[in-house]
This record gives C-alpha cells, sequence and structure tokens, in this order.
C-alpha cells in the first residue's frame, strides 16, 4: 500500500471540517468527542490535527494545530492539540503508508468495544466475518472473511496506551502487498482509530466499519429479541 502525496495543509483542514461536519451529522461525532488527523510531511513526521475541545460539527479554520512525531505543537500558537494527539503520531510512525487517522465515538462502537469487557479488564478482539461490506476494506476482495478488531482497555494515559498499541503491532508487516493485516482498532467504551493512504481511504474505512458494528450489534440483539417477543405474557 503506497502512501500518496500528501495535500497542503489549507487543502486538507477544508477537508478535515467537512468530515466533521458530515461525521456529527450521522452521529459518530457528537459533542466534542473524536479526532481527526492527516500526514503533511514524513522526514521529519508532521501532522495537522484537531484542536482540542472542539465541536466537530462547526470546526473553523483555526481549530487545527500542527505537530510532530512526539505530539508537540509546532506551528507557534497557543493552541492545544487533542489529548489523543500521540495516538495518532503513533500509528503514522508504525504505519508509513498513512495519510489520515481518523477516531470516531459512534453508539454502535462504544457499546459493541466493551460490550464483554469487566471494566479494566485486558482486552481482545472483535470478530466481524461474512459480510459482503467487508470489501470496501483496503485489500478485501470477498466477503468469505473475516477482520478482526483490536480492542484496547481505556486510559487516560495516552504514553502507556501508546505503548501497548506499538507491542501489539510489533511484527506486523504494513508494507507487504495485498491486504493489510488490519486497518482499525478499537478502545474498550470508548471507540473507533482507522486509517488510510489519504483522507478519502481512512473515511470510507470509518464508514464501512461503523456500518459493520451496527450489523454485529443488530446480529446480536435481535434474536433475543425475538424470542422475548415469542414467550407467552404473563399477568
Amino acid at each position: 500500500m503506497t502512501p500518496l502525496t500528501a495535500p497542503p495543509a489549507a487543502d486538507a483542514i477544508d477537508s478535515l471540517r467537512a468530515i466533521g461536519r458530515e461525521f456529527h451529522g450521522r452521529g459518530w461525532s457528537l459533542g466534542t468527542s473524536s479526532n481527526y488527523s492527516v500526514i503533511l510531511g514524513r522526514e521529519p513526521l508532521e501532522l495537522l490535527v484537531t484542536a482540542s475541545g472542539k465541536d466537530k460539527s462547526a470546526l473553523g479554520r483555526d481549530d487545527f494545530v500542527r505537530v510532530d512525531a512526539q505530539g508537540r505543537v509546532i506551528d507557534g500558537s497557543d493552541r492545544r492539540s487533542s489529548a489523543e494527539t500521540l495516538l495518532h503520531c503513533t500509528i503514522a510512525e508504525l504505519i508509513p503508508s498513512v495519510g489520515a487517522v481518523l477516531h470516531t465515538h459512534s453508539p454502535w462502537g462504544t457499546i459493541l468495544s466493551g460490550a464483554d469487557l469487566p471494566p479494566g479488564a485486558a482486552a481482545g478482539s472483535l470478530r466481524i466475518a461474512g459480510y459482503e461490506m467487508l470489501k470496501g476494506l483496503e485489500g478485501v476482495t470477498t466477503h468469505d472473511t473475516h477482520e478482526d478488531v483490536p480492542i484496547f482497555a481505556n486510559t487516560q494515559d495516552m504514553r502507556e496506551l501508546s505503548a501497548r498499541i506499538r507491542e501489539r503491532f510489533a511484527g506486523l508487516d504494513f508494507a507487504a502487498p495485498g491486504r493489510p493485516p488490519l486497518h482499525g482498532f478499537l478502545i474498550a467504551r470508548h471507540g473507533l482509530y482507522t486509517w488510510g493512504r489519504d483522507l478519502a481511504e481512512a473515511r470510507r474505512h470509518i464508514e464501512i466499519y461503523e456500518f459493520l458494528f451496527e450489523c454485529v450489534a443488530l446480529a446480536r440483539t435481535l434474536p433475543a429479541a425475538a424470542t422475548a417477543l415469542r414467550q407467552p405474557h404473563q399477568q
């Protein structure tokens, strides 16, 4: 998966503002939740990231910051980057083909990421199998497959979470031709991180994952609901 040429900062800002409006409208980035980034340069690593505490439905042109590989603001402004900026930097560093990283807080992703996980417990993964829409993920060419989405226990310590992500991704070859080893991950009771060679691919991955999360959640709940409806009413 070859990275595409990085867009100019002004173009990236316009595109991210549009993403924010869309994702807010679809219920994936409500309130001040979520954060988005575009990689502007690789040598050295530089990202454009949403500033902290911004309503994603109304992002202004000044609601973004430029940061280095450690997540430090380097554009001379006094704005703070998102609290989770370091995770964007970690993903960009570990996966050289990445051109954009998107993070959402949808209801389905939030529920599924913690459905079988006691608070504070070590996390596992969510398996999604057999759905035609899996083919919307980069490199997937058949419905007859599965995607294991890693789940990480939540924490407010981004350095500790970044270290766990690095440990879990160690040994994965994201540069190999064909299907990438994974396309995203979940943070328990928090939300989804996914990425792409450019913002369009990252946006598509968000849309595909969010559709699949809803399918998985409904498939789990509808049989139970149908069974309950078939039970005789108690007088």
